[in-house]
């Protein structure tokens, strides 16, 4: 194991370059591994949590920027990752810590980062690379360090706009396991849930079960026939990277368990998925949402919750019902797919900073999802109560199964 007191001098880091694809460049030092990255450029508002963020798979193929000045200050360790591996494509800070000072840490941030292999940038002004993006939008970009920093901005330009664009990836199957497995019920079993893993975070089936359910987590590739081999009480979709127009064998899974019947709850990309299911369409947002301080409001209750989120697409879905109301009831899509429409849906949830569509909830069939994440490693925690009201959909429609 690493010494988590190690200090590393800011005179032996290689340079570094940042390059975005409309030429915009950045000079700095090299953090992590030492090379060449590309992905699509994001900034996460977070202060904390951020070995959370760099193992959550959503931000498979993204260029992560960090908005917080200090970045590695309590190291990391063995327990707080979200996944089996850090997922980011590339790592943006500002003031990486020296040494890492927590009584959990196990070794630094940038152990982590080189031994994985990704190539990071320290010593750049995040907040005018944060300003470009808000003003431009999220876009390609390449970090380059070593030798490649020294390349003209020219090549590197070409490099970035040489790699695939965010819209039209697929991304999903990539990050998913290839094995099923389950997470035990915490006591007595209530419920059996089919959880399709399309970038599950670790602390999502742990929540669930927790609250009495049997979780099987299945392939993002599993069929009808896979999700009901185990006799689900509910489904379950989890987030996941990539755009949710490509998750066509997902949607069509997706669609069978609507017309089952069976109790459904998406997150993230999993209400994209839901959306499109029912018929409504997905955008890409001008930069997206990530972070762990986004202020969402359930129209249902009035209340506004503080929310982790980490997407860069949208449901495009009325905010006004067939009745004018805000939240009203509206009638699916007359362009869903024959033998897919599930009766009325209403937008649950909007986001107070830009009114985009935060959540589902179908009027006629068991589901709901939300676009932001409930289990909120490492916070905030204010919507945890959405898994019981997944267990609260099971037990109704039990009751109602079995009246």
């Amino acid at each position: 194991m690493s010494d988590p007191t190690r200090t590393t001098s800011l005179l032996d880091r290689p340079r570094a370059a940042l390059v975005l694809e409309d030429g915009r460049r950045f000079d700095g030092l090299a953090y992590g591994a030492v090379g060449q990255t590309t992905g699509e450029a994001v900034f996460s508002t977070g202060m904390s949590g951020y070995q959370e963020t760099l193992t959550d798979p959503s931000y498979h193929r993204q260029v992560v920027v960090m908005t917080a000045p200090h970045v590695g200050n309590t190291g990391v360790n063995d327990d707080d990752a979200e996944s089996r591996r850090i997922w980011v494509a590339g790592y943006v800070v500002r003031d990486p810590a020296i040494r890492p000072s927590n009584w959990r840490s196990e070794r630094t941030l940038e152990d982590d980062l080189r031994e994985q292999g990704v190539v990071g940038i320290s010593d750049i002004d995040t907040r005018a690379l944060t300003r470009h993006l808000r003003e431009r939008g999220a876009m390609r970009v390449g970090i380059f360090s070593g030798d490649e920093a020294a390349l003209a901005t020219e090549e590197l330009v070409r490099r970035v706009q040489d790699a695939p664009a965010m819209a039209g990836s697929e991304l999903a199957s990539q990050v998913s396991i290839e094995t099923s497995y389950t997470v035990p019920a915490v006591g007595e079993r209530r419920f059996t849930v089919a959880a399709l893993d399309l970038g599950i975070k670790s602390n999502t089936p742990r929540m669930l079960a927790e609250r009495g359910i049997d979780v099987h987590v299945l392939p993002a590739t599993s069929s009808i026939d896979d999700v009901l081999a185990v006799r689900p009480d509910g489904v379950f979709f989890s987030n996941g990277p990539g755009d949710p127009a490509t998750a066509t064998s997902e949607i069509t899974l997706l669609r069978e368990v609507l017309a089952r019947r069976i109790p459904f709850f998406g997150i993230c990309f999993g209400n994209q998925l839901l959306g499109r299911a029912l018929g409504f369409g997905t955008f890409k947002l001008t930069y997206g949402h990530r972070g762990i301080n986004v202020p969402v409001l359930d129209r249902s209750t009035g209340k506004v919750e503080i929310t982790a989120q980490n997407h860069g697409f949208a449901v495009d879905a009325p905010l006004t019902g067939d009745d004018g109301e805000a939240g009203g009831a509206v009638a699916a899509p007359s362009d869903a797919a024959e033998g897919t429409d599930h009766g009325r849906v209403r937008v649950s949830h909007v986001c107070l900073n830009d009114d985009v569509v935060e959540g589902l909830e179908c009027l006629d069939v068991p589901a709901f999802s939300v676009q932001f994440h409930p289990e909120a490693a490492a916070g905030p925690h204010d919507s945890a109560y959405l898994f019981d009201r997944f267990v609260d959909l099971m037990t109704s429609h039990a009751k109602e199964h079995h009246a």
